[in-house]
């Protein structure tokens, strides 16, 4: 039962096969054997319980919403009505929202049964869910090693893979849905920028942050996101856009597509299995009718320093509001400097901080000109790159990460080397672009790989279209097939 994709789940509910309550429990139980993972924070059994029962009541009177009586999970970082929110991180260790943000708010409203909250990198901030308050997630895909889930939505990522629940929410700001995804072996889908609202995220950079989805396949992230689409005027970033039927792209042809390969997506130091899987995804596409066209975006070596201007700059503002005052952790001082001081040092992890030193630092009086003022300049170019690509191609084909998965103690201590693990991911976030992680295969150490595809403006359709169609080709394990 917990294997089904989510169309088969609603069949399933509304046959009357089995009960979103019994549904419920199969998932609660799954979570319970595999707490070793480390996937959730905080998990809602009574809540998910009370939730089933009201679904079934709804599906018998024959009122099922789209989701009714799905198990799914929600990041930390979006705020839930009474139920804790961490954003993984010791300052709001004991926070409970008194409001529910829109995208787990659609979710509810659809009828989907909240199972509990995901682990992730604390405030967002991280590539390997090791920078959590809460401890770091096991990737299921975990042999021999415990691997890293990936980050920041490594918890929703390895919650899904392992099947403890049947989709989840995450957020990606440089890569966050992405690259988790692709370390876990499922589909990561990250939206246009404005496409979902950000209201009631936990703010990492506003410019950059946004909702996504993660699932088992294209078709079950398609569903998902038509849920959570839409214009929310209490964002000012939100789009007033029309919110197709996401799941009619699945299984549509790519004939007559073209294809874009970047030259510049082939850097030093990455996996000759990416590059070899990366050629086989291509191949898929021409089999199946696209055009392969070789494209140039030569601000792509400028992305991953630009993203970490702007990025750390926006935390730096957005952070400032937890100071031990208002809510979230307080620790005690003399003074109010002091107070505010020890709050800050004993509330952050060593990432959060190090960003917040950054983004102050770039802000300053004597260098924001020559670094934030610049970042943004480079931002525009990198834009207009993506641009004249798409004047000559309709989406883009590249590798989700340079690497598989590493191992827990075996990850690079170097924070800068570390933030080159976003390589592939920041370039469309820059330029706020919709982006897809895609299962393809396995390394030699049998570690799943991911290729990306990035399209249009609010062209997720296309994504979704093209996304289906790699899925279909690639054909890849299920993890009860492997591990």
């Amino acid at each position: 039962m917990h294997r089904l994709s989510i169309g088969e789940l609603r069949q399933g509910l509304l046959k009357k096969e089995f009960t979103a309550v019994e549904l419920t429990r199969v998932f609660l139980d799954r979570i319970e054997k595999n707490k070793h993972l480390n996937a959730f924070i905080t998990v809602c059994a009574d809540m998910a319980l009370d939730a089933a029962k009201q679904s079934d009541c709804r599906i018998a009177e024959g009122r099922a919403e789209e989701l009714e009586g799905i198990p799914l999970a929600i990041k930390d970082m979006f705020l839930t009505k009474g139920i804790r929110t961490t954003a993984g991180s010791k300052m709001l260790n004991n926070f409970i929202p008194p409001y529910e943000s829109t995208v787990s708010g659609k979710l509810l409203e659809a009828g989907a049964v909240c199972l509990g909250k995901t682990n992730m990198d604390e405030f967002a901030m991280g590539s390997t869910n090791l920078t959590s308050y809460y401890g770091g997630v096991i990737n299921p895909w975990s042999s021999e090693k415990k691997l890293v889930s990936g980050g920041s939505s490594g918890g929703s990522a390895a919650a899904v893979a392992m099947s403890l629940c049947a989709a989840a929410t995450g957020s990606d700001t440089g890569g966050s849905v992405r690259q988790p995804a692709a370390f876990c072996g499922i589909v990561g889908l990250k939206p246009t920028y404005g496409r979902c609202s950000r209201y009631g995220m936990v703010a990492f950079a506003s410019s950059l942050d946004q909702a996504g989805v993660m699932a088992r396949s294209v078709r079950d992230a398609a569903i998902v996101l038509r849920v959570i689409s839409g214009y929310d005027n209490r964002d000012s970033t939100s789009a007033k856009e029309v919110v197709p039927d996401f799941e009619a792209s699945v299984g549509q042809s790519v004939r007559g597509l073209r294809v874009g390969v970047p030259r510049e997506y082939r850097v030093d130091g990455m996996s000759e299995e990416i590059v070899r899987f990366w050629e086989k995804g291509a191949a898929f596409l021409r089999d199946a009718g696209a055009e392969i066209v070789e494209v140039s975006l030569p601000y792509t070596k400028y992305a991953l320093p630009t993203y970490y201007v702007i990025a750390p700059s926006e935390a730096s503002s957005n952070l400032a509001r937890y100071d031990g005052v208002r809510y979230g952790f307080r620790a005690n001082g003399i003074s109010l400097n002091e107070m505010y001081e020890n709050t800050r040092s004993d509330g952050f992890g060593e990432e959060v901080k190090r960003r917040i030193l950054i983004g102050t630092y770039v802000l300053s009086a004597g260098y924001y000109g020559a670094y934030y003022i610049r970042a943004l300049k480079v931002r525009k170019l990198i834009r207009q790159d993506f641009a004249s690509a798409f004047q000559k191609v309709d989406i883009l084909l590249v590798p989700t990460t340079p690497s598989s998965a590493f191992a827990i103690g075996e990850e690079p201590k170097d924070p800068v080397t570390m933030y080159l693990n976003d390589v592939f991911t920041v370039p469309a976030s820059i330029a706020g672009l919709p982006g897809i992680s895609v299962p393809i295969g396995l390394d030699e150490q049998q570690r799943p790989l991911g290729l990306q595809l990035i399209t249009t403006h609010f062209n997720e359709e296309l994504l979704i279209r093209v996304g289906s169609v790699l899925e279909e080709a690639a054909c890849f394990p299920c993890l009860k097939d492997v591990v």
